[in-house]
Parts: C-alpha cells; sequence; structure tokens
C-alpha cells in the first residue's frame, strides 16, 4: 500500500489563502451592499419628492380642468350670441380657452411622466431591497464558514501533524516491542537459561563427587549450588518485575509504587528518591492502576535518563473523584515546545493520559528541572470498595 504523505507547511498555506479569500469575498460583498443601501437611500428620496411634485401637479391640473371646463362654457356662450359681445371679448374667450387647454395638456403629460418614473424607482427599489437582503443572508453564511474555518479547523494542520505523530508512534511501538522481546530473549538467555545450564552440567559433576569422593564434598556443592539457583530465581523474579510488577496485583498502586522507588533508590546510590501519598487505602481496578503506575514508571525513566538529576519527588494525592500525580526534578529541564514533537515518551504519556479522560501538564525550563502533573478523574466503577 502506497504510504499517503502530506506537506504540512503546503496544507497551511493553501487553507490560510482559502480563508483570506472567503474573508476578501466577504467584505466585497459587503461592500456592494454597503453601495446598495446608499442608492437605496438616494432612490427612495427621490421617489418621496417624486410623489410630492405629483400631488402638487395633480393638484394644479384639476384646477386646470376646472378652469378649462370654465373657459369652454364661456367660449360656447361667446359663439353662441356672438353679436352680444365685442371682437375683443371674443378673441379673449378663445385666447383664454387655449391657453388653459394648452397648460392642461402639458400638466397631463408632467403628470403621466412622474407616475412612470414613480413606478419605475418603486420596481428599482423593490429589486434594490431583494438585492441587499441577498447580500446580507450571504454575508451571513460567508461569515459563518470563515467562522468555522478560522476557529473549529485552524488547527487542522497541527491535527494531521498529530496523526503523524501517533503513526509515529505507533511504528515506535512496534519497533519497541520487537526491542523489548530482544532484550527479554537476551536477559533470559544470558541470565536464568545459562544459570539452569549451569545448574545442570553441575547437577551431574554433583552426582559423580557423590559417587567418588562420598557426601561431604557433595553436599558442600550442593550448598554452592543453592545460591546459584537463588540467584537465578532473583533475576527471573527481576525480569517479571520488569514485564508487570506482580506486587500491583497482590499489594495495589501506592505500596507497588513505594516499592518500585524504593528499588529504584537501590541501584541509582547518586539519586534521592522522594515518595509521599495520603495514605488511600481503597484499591483501583487493575487496569487502571496499571495505566497509573506505567505514567509514574515513565515520567521517572525520563527523569534518569535525559534530566541528570539528583532528586525526584513522586507524590501521589487521591482525592474522591480525581486522582493527581505530581513528578518532579531538579535536573537540567527542557523546552517542552522543543521536545514534545521527537519524544515519544512523552507522546506515550499522552497517548495513556488521553486513554484514561485526564489532562497533562509539563513545566519546565533548561535549567531548572521538570514538573509533570496528572490529573485524572475518578469514576466509582473504577474504585474496589
Amino acid at each position: 500500500m502506497t504510504e499517503i504523505k502530506f506537506d504540512l507547511n503546503l496544507l497551511e498555506s493553501i487553507f490560510g489563502s482559502m480563508v483570506h479569500t472567503m474573508d476578501q469575498s466577504k467584505n466585497d460583498i459587503f461592500i456592494i451592499s454597503e453601495q446598495n443601501r446608499e442608492s437605496f437611500e438616494e432612490m427612495k428620496k427621490e421617489l418621496e419628492e417624486v410623489k410630492e411634485s405629483m400631488i402638487v401637479v395633480t393638484t394644479e391640473g384639476n384646477y386646470l380642468e376646472t378652469m378649462t371646463h370654465d373657459s369652454r362654457k364661456r367660449l360656447a356662450d361667446v359663439s353662441k350670441n356672438f353679436m352680444k359681445y365685442s371682437e375683443v371679448q371674443v378673441r379673449e374667450a378663445y385666447e383664454v380657452a387655449n391657453d388653459l387647454l394648452v397648460r392642461l395638456s402639458v400638466n397631463r403629460m408632467e403628470e403621466r411622466r412622474l407616475r412612470e418614473r414613480r413606478e419605475d424607482l418603486e420596481k428599482r427599489l423593490a429589486a434594490l431591497l431583494d438585492t441587499i437582503e441577498r447580500a446580507d443572508q450571504l454575508i451571513s453564511q460567508v461569515a459563518i464558514v470563515v467562522n468555522y474555518l478560522t476557529s473549529d479547523l485552524k488547527n487542522v494542520g497541527v491535527a494531521l501533524a498529530n496523526a503523524k505523530h501517533k503513526q509515529d508512534y505507533g511504528i515506535r511501538i512496534i519497533q519497541a516491542q520487537e526491542e523489548e522481546r530482544k532484550r527479554l530473549s537476551r536477559d533470559i538467555h544470558d541470565g536464568p537459561a545459562q544459570t539452569l545450564a549451569t545448574v545442570l552440567l553441575r547437577c551431574g559433576l554433583i552426582e559423580k563427587m557423590y559417587a567418588e569422593k562420598g557426601p561431604e564434598p557433595a553436599f558442600a556443592e550442593m550448598a554452592d549450588l543453592k545460591l546459584t539457583v537463588k540467584d537465578a530465581l532473583l533475576e527471573v523474579r527481576r525480569i517479571i518485575y520488569d514485564l508487570r510488577p506482580m506486587a500491583l496485583d497482590d499489594l495495589g498502586l501506592i505500596p507497588t509504587l513505594r516499592k518500585y522507588l524504593s528499588k529504584i533508590g537501590e541501584f541509582e546510590k547518586n539519586i534521592n528518591i522522594h515518595f509521599e501519598d495520603n495514605g488511600m487505602k481503597k484499591r483501583l481496578h487493575t487496569d487502571f492502576e496499571v495505566a497509573v503506575f506505567r505514567l509514574v514508571q515513565e515520567s521517572v525513566t525520563n527523569s534518569l535518563k535525559h534530566g541528570n538529576v539528583r532528586d525526584i519527588w513522586v507524590r501521589i494525592e487521591v482525592l474522591s473523584c480525581v486522582l493527581n500525580i505530581v513528578v518532579e526534578d531538579n535536573g537540567k529541564g527542557f523546552n517542552p515546545q522543543k521536545v514534545h514533537d521527537k519524544s515519544f515518551g512523552l507522546i506515550g504519556m499522552r497517548e495513556r493520559i488521553d486513554l484514561l479522560k485526564g489532562n497533562m501538564k509539563i513545566s519546565s525550563t533548561p535549567g531548572n528541572g521538570t514538573k509533570i502533573d496528572f490529573q485524572i478523574p475518578l469514576k466509582k466503577d473504577k474504585i474496589d470498595g
């Protein structure tokens, strides 16, 4: 199967460019929306002016229509009784009637123009309002998407990096298992297996010695052989303890940790191991105790391997609903940001703490030691009554 490789920097660049483009598009839509709002307000103002003008024109038209009606009656009367009026009066009646007719015609044309303008403005205003509402809706949708991308997915590169770390960690676990098998095989071969081979040879030698020299030399050799068997038994127990402390099943977490740290103190003569607990008596579930033991073991091992320490403090406080663990040393310290990506030990501890639904906090600076705080929630089903 072909391994799929991710260029995290390129992915981050593409992701950032996409978010920037969407954010710029949102701003462009906002500008267009604001321009439409300005046009809407200007057009709305013009519509009000057109309506006011229509009122004036309509009022004037009604007046002109009345005047025109009266002038026609006057003109009809003058035409009917032509002999009663002078030439000037007849001409005046025709001129007034014609002038009013022209003015009324112009008024009607203006009224029709204003009405058409009003209808056009109303249609355009309705279209602009619809555009503004759509733009606002689109801005809202783009804002939601941008917010989602910048808040919930902004660490996509980190997430992929963590996934890559987990993949590397899985490979490292397989490698560690193989190395552990080799070490275990070598320990058994060089220790108990060699001792048992020696025991087998010396048993034959004791039989021969008993037959040739009598019981006393044979018993002396057997006493020495018992010491060899005793050493082999201790070696087997040490190997078993490294695989899984038997005391964890028999005694529980606190006594096993105390014994484990005491053994380290015996081997590491120049390092002082300090252990404190609040005297918890109740047992935790076996799988839970194993996970916690491994967390402490890994933390102490890291201090021993990398810390150049003089003292290591291990404090455990078991409360009703939380287990607090602190592993602290006065070693050379480190930069957690730089070491985190390369330390499979720290990754392994984070994996364990995640499985336990707990929190892990590393406090360290170069030259000032290291402090690791674990907070693990305790549920009732994790505590044996």
